[in-house]
């Protein structure tokens, strides 16, 4: 019988019928129509299984770190003595990655707390801090994630990413102009292949929340050529079509996202988009609402 916990295994038992679903219409499929959708569903499926394997690997790395830390335990209970001080990298870096992991399933909360777990054992990892704000702001705690940001530019000025996530910050307190100073500068100076990545994306949602499509589908569109599984800037694609105009694109966009992956949470939004506006629904606006997005 399996160990592992019934979450998980049902999870992995998901897959497994997926693959056992695709098999089978495989076997029946014939017209180029049906090929070409099964072979759209394999890719995602494809996509999903290299998710959970990386998934797969930062768990393992947490149970060495568990592991590490165990063995670092004095048995008498105490800590060896200068344990407590030391600046452990390599268990922060655990945490980093279980934070940024976390970011990209759209889980803040728990991607707070590993990176608040990594910068308590490498304190100032501008990285890790960087990540830290970003969760901040997904939960509008932007006060806080402004402060972790500054901290991060005073001591390293030219920070890609803790720049973008500033322009993000000005993006969601409506501060369009400000947002468009620091995600430009981002895009034209920075060296960093995620900052430059994101700076896109979130240009493209100052753009939309500006009612400015064409250049929100021109910046959609370029974080996507960067980084074709960035399933959000999709979504968001397919959003700045729909109110350009241009709904049977959108449609299309978004039936795209929803087939490349099935298990990510902007893959299912695609899918859940499509389905609103099959039933006649007008997505929101990109500010409407809390949040962003």
């Amino acid at each position: 019988m399996s160990s592992l916990p019934a979450t998980l295994r049902s999870s992995l038992d998901d897959v497994r019928a997926h693959i056992a679903h695709l098999e089978a219409a495989l076997g029946v499929a014939r017209d180029p129509q049906t090929r070409s959708q099964l072979k759209e569903q394999i890719v995602g499926l494809f996509r999903t299984a290299d998710a959970l394997e990386r998934e797969a690997q930062t768990l393992k790395s947490d149970v060495k770190a568990l592991a590490g830390r165990w063995r670092d335990a004095d048995t008498s209970g105490t800590s060896r003595v200068g344990a407590s001080s030391r600046v452990d990298h390599l268990g922060a870096s655990t945490f980093v990655e279980k934070g940024w992991s976390r970011l990209a399933l759209g889980d803040a909360v728990n991607a707070e707390l590993a990176l608040r777990r990594a910068l308590a054992l490498a304190p100032g990892d501008a990285h890790a801090e960087t990540l830290l704000a970003w969760a901040c702001l997904e939960q509008g705690k932007r006060d806080d994630a402004l402060l972790h940001l500054h901290h991060v530019l005073l001591r390293e000025p030219q920070a890609g990413l803790a720049r973008a996530c500033v322009g993000y910050a000005c993006l969601t307190a409506s501060a369009f102009g400000e947002a468009i100073e620091h995600l430009s500068r981002v895009v034209r100076q920075s060296q960093e292949p995620t900052a430059i990545l994101y700076a896109h994306l979130w240009l493209g949602l100052v753009y939309a929340s500006r009612e400015m499509y064409v250049d929100a589908q021109t910046c959609f569109a370029q974080a996507l050529a960067l980084g074709p599984n960035l399933l959000q800037a999709t979504f968001e694609l397919g959003r700045a079509q729909w109110f350009a105009g241009d709904q049977l694109a959108a449609r299309e966009t978004w039936r795209a996202g929803a087939a490349s992956n099935t298990f990510n949470p902007w893959g299912k939004r695609c899918a859940e988009q499509l389905a609103a506006v099959e039933r006649g629904e007008a997505p929101a606006r990109p500010l409407e609402g809390a949040r962003l997005a």
